[in-house]
């Protein structure tokens, strides 16, 4: 009998904490209908519609005219990313094994441009790689000549790197600080070298935090218009470019909406991709 009540109890304070949970999560739902979910729809909406709001597939019959753009997006968003993750890494490494104290400057300092808005971020880059910029001035006062970096794809390239270098921080710090030493130890013990442990232990590891960074830094890069617009000129045409070109006219907003549901779908694919590579474990993706 005793029994009985108990496992009736457990099961009132069950529905209890599930009802209090769906309540306080009410917030969100309504965030996430009323900013994601419509606007997709809306997206959508006007991808398969033309000008008089008739369903049609002609928009998509287009997109072959923006696929250098397409193409050009993925590329440069590719090499900014594993750019950023090589130079991330062995940051990240260090950081995760520096003490508490040093630990928290450090992360403190890396967080700080994240604090600042991207267009000043943006506008201190064009400063400094400039024709007249620093690096050209301190190339000139020791007789070099200037060099040619601004309004090139290398100068959107260095922009995301340095734009979304936080974003790559972050998860691998968390997962790196989380590997127990004893395994280190143990892998030492056996006769390890300090390249196999990095091989055989370290990376094995780390791997959910490699794909979650890999997956925040590929994702504003290839949607990025406003780096690519002040870094690259009229020499770097990214799909984001053309994205807020047509949805600034009412003629062409059709065949805006079309592209960024195309962005948004293979977007989505690359993450469900990266997502098989990964686990439940701290720093992966979940979707």
């Amino acid at each position: 009998m005793s029994n009985t009540k108990t496992k009736k109890g457990f099961e009132r304070n069950l529905k209890k904490n599930s009802m209090g949970a769906t309540f306080l999560n009410i917030p969100y739902i309504l965030w996430a209908a009323i900013f994601i979910i419509v606007p997709m729809f809306i997206v959508a909406y006007y991808a398969f519609t033309n000008n008089a709001g008739e369903f049609t597939l002609d928009n998509f019959n287009k997109l072959s005219l923006y696929r250098d753009s397409i193409i050009d997006s993925f590329v440069y968003a590719l090499v900014a990313t594993v750019v950023t993750l090589v130079l991330a890494y062995p940051f990240s490494y260090f950081v995760a094994r520096s003490s508490e104290t040093v630990q928290k400057i450090i992360m403190m300092l890396v967080m700080l441009p994240m604090w600042m808005n991207l267009l000043i971020m943006t506008y201190s880059i064009m400063n400094i790689i400039e024709t007249n910029g620093i690096i050209n001035s301190l190339l000139v006062s020791m007789g070099f000549d200037k060099l040619k970096i601004i309004n090139t794809p290398g100068a959107v390239i260095f922009g995301m790197v340095y734009n979304y270098f936080p974003y790559m921080v972050l998860p691998l710090v968390s997962v790196l600080s989380k590997i127990d030493d004893s395994l280190l130890e143990a892998s030492a013990d056996l006769g390890s070298n300090a390249a196999s442990r990095f091989w055989r232990v370290i990376l094995p590891l780390s791997v959910p935090g490699v794909i979650s960074g890999f997956t925040m830094v590929f994702v504003p890069s290839v949607s990025t218009f406003y780096i690519s617009q002040k870094l690259g000129g009229t020499n770097v045409n990214m799909i984001g470019d053309s994205i807020e070109a047509l949805v600034k006219s009412v003629n062409t907003i059709h065949l805006g909406a079309m592209l960024s549901l195309v962005l948004m779908v293979v977007i989505l694919i690359c993450i469900m991709v990266m997502n098989r590579f990964s686990d439940d474990s701290d720093g992966g993706i979940v979707l």
